[in-house]
């Protein structure tokens, strides 16, 4: 009845009957000892034979778990209760085989979701960080061709990357503090101090602004530090990263995310270059903030505007390896205070802005054209002319008409500043530095 196979396993489901039904004629409960007793056998048989498979079964998942192909899983007693514990919790962890080492030499791996606590590092760093608020007057035309004119307010974040004997000095993007007409810095104790521009490099989108330490309560001062600047140029892609920032304005706040690119070549409304990618969420009000290693070490400038809010998770942020120099060079710059409209200083020109197409299409630098030159004008006694480009003032780069015309309101006539000019030949384009000394606004308008 009862078969043995080559590998020794009785295999008794094939030749087991179902007990036959009680026959007409016949007394309940007639052939009962004799069908137990088949039933009996058939049980033991079935016993045997799983028994064997799954003994089999488990030295052989065994032996592939000490060859590395298969992943073996404890699972917590939680489970009984209908709870089912991921692996790589506490309370369940999967270990794997590498290189056929015994599995108890093996690496623990975590499988299941994992809640990054930076706590440690954000308390660090977050004194170093603060909220910008640019207050600015904008001006539009209605439909009637008349000037409107509105105040606006816009929110960003910067950076405590320095301090002297009289200032603190703040690194940002340039595009937050932009068109200022008033800039306020808010410091981790909620206390808010006016700011000052100290230099600009717009093509690079980087600022400093500057604080005066008189301005600063000593309890402000006693509560905020000075960040670290680590090495971006030692990033990895995967490398965990933390962005800290006044997201919407709405004061500081963290995201966390890994590094999903380095080098990555960006050119987004005129800011262009090669940025760190990466998926830690970068909102508005981000602009300025740091975006730091595990290690508390500043390694990007966030950057929101180039960004965007087009597509989730891929954010942009300025490697600090390549702005240290330019944010060392601001640093040195002296700090503007805007002067009265009366005292303004002016060049004497008209110009118009290289644009982006012109620049890629012609190799023209980027800066702005001088359209014209008004006779007696500080620009004329500079030996400007007609053609050429400026594209720094004072040492800060400059791309449009607009932005010339905003630096010029923290210089007074009389000012000698040094302007950077491209001149055109049919050799190309050669820059020179000439020093200018600012004319008075009377002085150009009788021109």
């Amino acid at each position: 009845m009862y078969e043995q196979n080559q590998s020794g396993v009785y295999s008794g489901y094939q030749s087991y009957q179902m007990p036959e039904s009680p026959q007409p004629g016949r007394k309940p409960g007639h052939g009962k000892k004799s069908g137990f007793f088949k039933k009996a056998v058939a049980v033991i048989a079935l016993g045997a034979f799983f028994g064997v498979s799954a003994g089999a079964s488990f030295y052989a998942v065994k032996g592939f778990a000490e060859n590395g192909l298969v992943q073996q899983t404890e699972k917590s007693e939680a489970e009984d209760n209908g709870k089912i514990v991921m692996a790589g919790s506490d309370s369940a962890k999967a270990e794997i085989a590498v290189n056929g080492k015994d599995v108890a030499n093996a690496q623990t791996v975590s499988a299941g979701p994992q809640v990054l606590d930076v706590s440690g590092v954000v308390k660090q760093v977050m004194p170093s960080v603060v909220s910008i608020t640019n207050t600015y007057v904008q001006t539009q035309r209605d439909f009637f061709g008349q000037t409107l004119q509105s105040e606006q307010q816009a929110s960003g974040s910067g950076i405590i990357v320095g301090k002297s004997d009289m200032e603190l000095l703040i690194v940002t993007n340039n595009h937050v503090i932009a068109d200022a007409d008033e800039l306020k810095v808010q410091f981790i104790d909620s206390e808010e101090v006016s700011a000052q521009v100290k230099g600009t490099d717009s093509p690079k989108d980087l600022a400093v602004i500057a604080v005066q330490l008189k301005d600063i309560k000593s309890s402000t001062l006693s509560n905020i530090s000075i960040a670290k600047l680590g090495d971006s140029d030692s990033l990895q892609v995967g490398e965990g990263v933390i962005a800290i920032g006044n997201a919407l304005g709405y004061g500081q706040s963290v995201t966390t995310g890994v590094v999903s690119a380095v080098n990555r070549e960006v050119d987004v409304e005129g800011v262009a270059g090669t940025f760190i990618q990466t998926d830690a969420a970068i909102n508005p009000g981000n602009s300025g903030g740091a975006l730091l290693n595990m290690s508390g070490q500043v390694i990007g400038i966030n950057s929101n505007k180039i960004g965007g809010t087009v597509v989730e998770g891929m954010g942009y942020a300025i490697p600090i390896s390549s702005a240290r120099p330019i944010i060392e060079d601001l640093m040195t710059k002296t700090t503007r205070v805007k002067v009265e409209d009366e005292e303004k200083g002016f060049l004497g020109i008209s110009g118009v802005n290289v644009t982006d197409d012109a620049v890629n299409v012609y190799g023209m630098p980027k800066g702005v054209m001088i359209a014209q030159v008004y006779q007696g004008s500080a620009a004329e006694k500079a030996g400007l002319v007609k053609g050429n480009i400026i594209t720094k003032f004072d040492g800060s780069s400059i791309s449009t008409m607009e932005e010339l015309q905003k630096i010029l309101g923290y210089y007074a006539a009389g000012t000698t500043v040094d302007l950077t000019v491209m001149e055109g030949s049919p050799d190309g384009w050669a820059e020179k530095t000439v020093q200018i000394m600012l004319g008075a606004q009377q002085r150009e308008e009788a021109q």
